[in-house]
């Protein structure tokens, strides 16, 4: 049984490296690129991502004003939302969302030395996964190497971020209003966490869209090694 295991572990890595193989072997007008060009390569993508779109979350309000990240609040309290809006503190419900997606700003100015970790470790076998896998596989990659990291780094930011503008104080006040209301399903009063979440959920979207960019679109490829690698995946 052990070395039947072993044979089909064999068979598959065989499998994976013949259709890199082959996919090398028709790189337009003849070219051949090495391990090590191919990594290179992936990692230019990764790090396009990171410069082009997790910087974007770092500006004022970089997750306010994007659609595609922009951080309202959890469903069990959409109602303390609405609620100020019938009566007219819309402005209020706005200055709160708001400080919810500043402290997620905040928090994603601590990734880039965490993605950069990433990024370097990244080994032939990895690329060869990404470059041969789905639209999403660079970031699916990252996100596998940095989540963990990521949320550590992000808490405390963003615990720190709410207590300068006493955001944390503001908040709880009103979810603790807002669950002394008899009936309702209780809200959890913990913001900092959920925040973590969304802002860790809008840095992998942004990277995502990058990788779909280059994947997709040739003009994106802003390297001749970037054109090179991924021409690979073009006529896979």
């Amino acid at each position: 049984m052990i070395k039947k295991i072993i044979v089909l572990v064999f068979a598959i890595q065989l499998v994976g490296c013949a259709e890199l193989h082959k996919v090398v072997s028709n790189l337009p007008n003849g070219a051949s690129l090495s391990e090590q060009q191919i990594g290179n390569g992936l990692k230019q993508a990764l790090d396009n991502g990171i410069k082009n779109q997790v910087s974007k979350l770092t500006a004022q309000n970089g997750f306010y004003n994007n659609d595609l990240v922009k951080i309202l609040l959890p469903e069990e309290l959409q109602a303390v939302d609405k609620g100020l809006r019938k009566i007219g503190l819309g402005n209020l419900a706005d200055e709160g969302i708001k400080v919810l997606n500043n402290a997620a700003e905040d928090a994603v100015k601590t990734a880039t030395p965490i993605f950069v970790n990433a990024v370097k470790e990244m080994t032939f076998t990895d690329a060869k996964n990404i470059l041969l896998g789905e639209t999403n596989a660079a970031t699916n990659y990252l996100q596998s190497k940095t989540q963990q990291d990521l949320q550590q780094s992000f808490m405390p930011v963003i615990k720190e971020s709410f207590g300068k503008v006493g955001a944390d104080k503001i908040w709880s006040n009103l979810i603790a209003k807002y669950n002394s209301i008899p009936f309702v399903k209780k809200a959890n009063p913990d913001l900092t966490s959920y925040v973590t979440d969304q802002a860790l959920k809008g840095v992998f979207t942004m990277i995502a869209l990058e990788e779909k960019g280059i994947r997709e679109k040739t003009g994106l490829r802003n390297t001749k090694l970037l054109q090179q690698v991924f021409a690979l995946q073009d006529s896979k």
